[in-house]
């Protein structure tokens, strides 16, 4: 047992170990200002890597490290920053005391650059929360004192007169901070107004004596609204008679516009009916007109026609006349060429096969009766005896 203890608390050993604790100690506390490893930068901060006490780089969420003289990674938050300021005695313009809390949130910048630029200045308030509080609301007591001094205690309390001074002490407040590195307070509320027992009562009467003003007032307007509506009512009824009135009377001219259109459109009607029958019979007339006309031209034409038939028969007959009178005359003066047609007749009426039969002069032939295209030459009942002077002569 004792030698277990001794070997436990052998001063060697302890001496070992105090001596590798304060040799980690020491690396990092040394060794903190010459690296850092692995360092993350969360997604709502910023981090400003800083070598030999000068910025580096301002980067955006990741994990960084690095190895350099000097060198360390600090980050600026981006989160809101709630606060809340309360001043129990603020000076109104007409002297009056009152109380206000205000609260908000304070944002840092969150651009690199903004971040760059003020960080020598204002790496304090970047980094430290309390710090970057403790301004806020002192600038904050300085707006509420500016803002409510600049107005009467009716304009600070009463109505919508603290919403107005709401946004008095916002857009003083940022106006303010935006000098701080470029600090921004957002959601600025002023959730009570603090009052003692005399302002309180004052403002009671003052409220009661509005609430009975606004009350007559109303009254007032209720019945200025109520002779207004009765008003309204009656000249509502009037504008509905006069409505029905007109309602009627443009029923009624409609209809009379319409009769008129009707009997226009009958009107119209007509006149086309009559035009059409006009048109008509004066396409009758123009047929028949134009039908006489044709028969006209063809009874002309037909006479005319005529009258050359009769005017080429005329002169047709006439030169058959001339022709047989002058026929006639040749076989008047040239017996001799009657008797050549005569056997050039005989001549051709013969056929091939026809038999000819020639008989001595003098003799009786057999008589043969003529047929069809056959002239007798010789009289058969004629007895041809020598005349004297060398002729034939014919004796029935």
């Amino acid at each position: 047992m004792r030698e277990t203890l001794g070997r436990i608390f052998n001063p060697r050993l302890i001496l070992g170990v105090i001596f590798i604790f304060l040799a980690f100690i020491a690396v990092t506390v040394i060794g903190g200002r010459f690296f850092y490893f692995l360092e993350p930068v969360e997604e709502s901060e910023i981090g400003v890597k800083i070598r030999n006490s000068r910025i580096e780089e301002v980067v955006g969420p990741g994990i960084y490290s690095d190895v350099g003289i000097n060198v360390r990674l600090e980050r600026v938050s981006t989160q809101a920053i709630s606060f809340s300021v309360m001043d129990a005695e603020i000076i109104t313009a007409d002297k009056q005391r009152i109380g206000l809390v205000v609260s908000g949130d304070i944002f840092r910048p969150n651009d690199r650059d903004s971040i760059r630029t003020g960080w020598n200045r204002w790496r304090g308030i970047y980094t430290d929360d309390e710090l970057a509080v403790g301004r806020v609301e002192d600038l904050a007591q300085q707006s509420m004192k500016v803002c409510v001094g600049d107005r009467t205690f009716d304009d600070n309390i009463i109505g919508t007169a603290r919403d107005e001074l709401r946004q008095c002490i916002d857009l003083e407040l940022n106006t303010l901070v935006a000098e701080i590195g470029g600090l921004t307070v957002e959601n600025l509320v002023v959730p009570e107004v603090i009052l003692s027992a005399e302002v309180q009562t004052a403002l009671d009467a003052i409220v009661q004596s509005r609430l009975e003003t606004e009350k007559a007032a109303q009254d007032e307007l209720k019945a200025e609204a109520e002779a207004q509506a009765e008003q309204a009512r009656q000249e509502g009824e009037i504008r509905v008679e006069q409505s029905r009135l007109q309602e009627q009377t443009r029923q009624q001219t409609a209809l009379a516009q319409l009769e008129q259109q009707r009997l226009a459109a009958q009107l119209v009607v007509i006149e086309a009916q009559r035009s059409n029958d006009l048109a008509q019979l004066e396409s009758e007339r123009q047929l028949i007109e134009a039908q006489l006309a044709n028969d006209l031209l063809q009874a002309e034409l037909s006479l005319e026609v005529r009258e050359a038939e009769a005017l080429a028969a005329a002169a047709a007959a006439r030169a058959e006349l001339a022709v047989e009178l002058a026929r006639a005359e040749l076989y008047q003066q040239h017996p001799e060429y009657v008797q050549l047609l005569i056997v050039q007749a005989n001549a051709s009426a013969l056929n091939p096969t026809d038999k000819v039969i020639f008989i001595p002069e003098g003799t009786t032939p057999t008589l043969v009766l003529p047929g069809p295209g056959i002239v007798p030459t010789v009289d058969a009942g004629v007895t041809t005896t020598p005349a004297d002077d060398g002729g034939d002569t014919s004796t029935p």
